[in-house]
């Protein structure tokens, strides 16, 4: 089965547009809410790593940039 494409948009409007592979998720504000999103999606943390490029596209900042 092939990995999901995961791509967190830059920060706009209190936080990050979320999109895996053609259907977009929702805006999440944090970590959290991003791992929640990716939860209703059927995604585990055993399939992605936050801080792994090869897992998420990161656009307008890694994982610490919210604002």
């Amino acid at each position: 089965m092939a990995r999901p494409r995961i791509v967190v948009y830059p920060p706009s409007g209190g936080g990050r547009r979320v999109r895996v592979d053609d259907a977009i998720l929702g805006r999440a504000r944090g970590l959290g809410e991003l791992l929640r999103l990716l939860r209703q999606a059927g995604i585990t943390l055993d399939e992605v790593r936050l801080g792994d490029d090869a897992s998420i596209e990161w656009r307008g900042g890694g994982p610490t940039a919210w604002e």
